[in-house]
């Protein structure tokens, strides 16, 4: 069993073929370089060879990237000196892909070399591209649901097969710059309109086959190895160039706030590579790759953004016995802007949804949603008026409950009050199939209360999602008390059905992420009462990397809904529940008519347009500004705790049951700083006795909410780490 085979054919050609057994992509692994090595070397050996085609075993797809699980063997067999171990087997990949590159041509001469040509079936993404560009043509096929690109920026690395000083040599710092940077994927079309692929065709192997055998010397040169060669739009220190790598900084820097390490390590790799020849170049690109594996965030980002999600994805968390419980037919209850949303992604996969509201016109109104929603995307091209009469016609809006006979699954999405909730309940059961599973999009109010309005609580769970419904990645999946395994499997298919990511966690109140985002926003309104600006506490959570800070993050999702929350948990928690300064000011903001943006007056001023102004200088009057502001780095650690400490209360209590739903779900709902992996990477990252120590410092300074929990206590005393002691293979063990 082997991943890269060979055939050469009467013609002369030599056709190797990827196909990773028992995996549904191709991925790059040791013995897969190895394998590619021995064919290639082969090859360039064989004087009846004429010139070789690489191409893909699967269907639809060459590749998709490199086994990350590569990087950990390679830091494991250097012992003691990871970093020498992962740049020189980078540099080992560097050494093939050169081979691919040069194809037995002379030194001196430019000459002599074979044709090598990669042949596309569908989508290419990493090392899937990086193999491609080393060739001397690349043809796709016309397929336009393949993807193309290097992506590995959006999990904490950057291209280090040479991708990176390929494909800035071949397009230039700016062209190259929305596929390093932003990890852009498109259609083979538009990617040969870039000029990252040559050709689109039918038949790439057919294609790529003609052309390797009329191909010349120079045909096969790349222009960087040709005497003269000239970057496209200009090298650092050229006029034009110098412009472009000052604008990418700049660029690079406002998007990352300087939070992320792999784009400013690419960056250097770029410049620094620019100015020297391509083979100096590519050590420069494998030394900056190593910098930024050796960085623990690349690795917290890795495991949390591309294994640990990957997994939730694929179900590790879903009970095993119980078979296939794919929905076909969804009742929505309420078509306000949760339900709708609900509505759109469910007929987008496929279902048939039923959506009900009061009356006809509130049904309609939330069916409208997805119709504006489809209408965008006409504009843009992105969907056909045949796929828009298809989505909508899945989609019947009603007030008649009677619609919801044959449903295999509810979500409840109507009025936050446990009565209405009720209620809705408890007319709908009597019209749905007895094994039909019972949904509530609650945000707040505990699953176990909730279940008592249904007949069959085992039956019974909470789905939550995030607003809005259609473009947040993560749904929260809470069992209640008595919840069963069918109606988690039953959940957790759906979600995967909607193709976004679900987390399972047991009932309490707040559930795991609003536990964690509720306490990250009062910190921020509790240094206002204390006469911190407000743009100091929305820059530190930004440079911490937060897609925005407290503050801002409060207008955008109401303030009154702030004030409801906190009335309503104090009436359920009684005398428990924690008097807070942030109360105080949400209720202020309140009483001033001061309800964020949808009133257009919250935290910020905004213009008729609903655009920000800059923050509300009336608030001081309430609240004065202090003489001495607080320490940057003070204001951080403030942020982070208060967010971070939930989460270890969170897995001490049961409320989290693996931690990789911790670590995934905070960055995919809220949208805790990326580089960190998560809460829980993030304490591994600091440590637990660092942790442990800190905690004790700010419960001194600013109160009991900054205690140490006892778990993370433990954890410093024992020199432990979080995914030493509760990732699946620790508990395996």
């Amino acid at each position: 069993m082997t991943d890269f085979t060979m055939e050469k054919g009467a013609d002369g050609v030599a056709i190797i073929t990827w196909d990773c057994p028992g995996k549904s992509m191709n991925v790059m692994s040791i013995d897969g370089l190895s394998e590619l090595d021995a064919c290639i070397t082969d090859a360039l050996a064989d004087e009846a060879v004429k010139g070789i085609v690489i191409t893909s075993g699967k269907e639809g797809s060459f590749a998709g990237g490199m086994d990350l699980n590569l990087l950990a063997v390679m830091k494991e067999q250097a012992g003691d000196d990871p970093a020498r171990g992962l740049f020189e087997g980078t540099m080992q990949m560097h050494g093939l892909l050169r081979k691919i590159e040069r194809a037995g041509m002379d030194a001196k001469t430019n000459k002599g070399g074979k044709p090598i040509a990669a042949a596309l079936p569908g989508t290419a993404a990493g090392i899937g591209l990086e193999l491609p560009l080393a060739t001397h043509r690349i043809f796709v096929a016309d397929n336009p649901k393949a993807r193309i690109g290097l992506p590995e920026i959006m999990v904490g690395i950057f291209p280090g097969a040479g991708g990176t000083t390929r494909l800035v040599r071949k397009l230039g710092a700016m062209g190259a710059s929305p596929f390093l940077l932003e990890g852009k994927m498109v259609e083979p079309k538009k990617a040969k309109a870039a000029g990252l692929i040559d050709e689109v065709v039918e038949d790439p192997l057919a294609a790529a086959k003609a052309w390797v055998l009329n191909a010349t010397d120079a045909d096969i040169l790349k222009p960087w190895d040709a005497k003269g060669y000239k970057m496209p739009g200009g090298a650092p220190y050229h006029p034009a160039g110098f412009m472009t790598f000052v604008g990418a900084n700049a660029m690079v820097n406002a998007n990352s706030k300087g939070a992320y390490p792999a784009p400013k390590a690419l960056l250097s790799a770029v410049y620094e590579g620019a100015l020297v020849p391509f083979d100096t170049a590519l050590k420069i690109e494998a030394r900056w790759f190593t910098h930024v594996l050796m960085n623990p965030s690349s690795g917290a980002m890795i495991r949390s953004l591309f294994l640990n999600k990957e997994a939730l994805e694929k179900g590790a968390v879903r009970p095993k016995d119980v078979p296939d419980q794919r929905v076909k037919k969804l009742g929505v209850l309420g078509a306000g802007m949760m339900g709708a949303g609900i509505a759109l992604v469910s007929a987008q996969a496929g279902m048939e949804v039923v959506l009900i509201d009061r009356d006809q016109a509130a049904a309609d109104k939330g069916k409208a949603y997805s119709e504006a929603y489809l209408d965008k995307g006409i504009a843009r091209k992105k969907v056909t008026p045949e796929k828009k009469e298809a989505m909508l016609n899945l989609i019947t809006a009603t007030p008649d409950l009677d619609k919801l006979a044959g449903c295999d699954l509810i979500i409840e999405a109507v009025f936050e009050d446990p009565g209405v909730k009720a209620e809705i309940t408890q007319k709908v059961e009597k019209i749905i199939p007895a094994d039909c599973i019972f949904a509530s999009n609650t945000s707040t109010l505990p699953i176990t209360g909730l279940a008592k309005a249904f007949h069959k609580p085992d039956n019974f769970i909470g789905i939550h999602f995030f607003s809005p419904v259609e473009k947040m990645l993560l749904v929260e999946i809470i069992k209640g008390k008595e919840t069963g395994d069918v109606a988690v499997a039953k959940a957790l298919d759906y979600v995967r059905q909607i193709r976004k990511t679900p987390i399972v966690v047991n009932d309490a109140r707040f559930f795991y992420c609003n536990r964690c985002i509720i306490p990250y926003i009062n910190e921020g309104a509790r240094m206002i009462t204390e006469g911190v600006k407000p743009v100091l506490i929305d820059h530190a959570a930004e440079q911490l990397g937060f897609p925005v800070g407290p503050i801002q993050l409060t207008d955008e999702t109401s303030i009154d809904l702030g004030a409801k929350i906190a009335r309503a948990t104090k009436a359920a928690m009684g005398n428990a529940y924690p008097e807070s300064p942030s109360d105080d000011l949400i209720f202020f903001m309140e009483e001033q008519g001061r309800l964020g943006r949808k009133s257009k007056a919250g935290f910020f001023d905004y213009d008729e347009k609903g655009k920000r102004t800059g923050y509300w200088h009336g608030l001081h009057d309430r609240f004065p500004l202090a003489e001495q502001q607080p320490d940057l780095i003070e204001v951080q650690e403030r942020l982070m705790f208060s967010q971070v400490l939930e989460a270890v209360r969170a897995l001490e209590e049961g409320v989290l049951e693996d931690i990789r739903e911790g670590d995934v779900g905070a960055i995919l709902a809220w949208g805790f700083a990326p580089w960190s992996g998560g809460p829980f990477s993030w304490l591994d990252i600091i440590g637990a006795e660092y942790a442990a120590e800190r905690c004790d410092q700010l419960e001194a300074a600013y109160g009991e909410r900054f205690k140490c929990p006892p778990l993370l206590r433990e954890m410093a005393e024992k020199g432990e780490t979080f995914y030493e002691r509760f990732s699946p293979e620790a508990k395996a063990a």
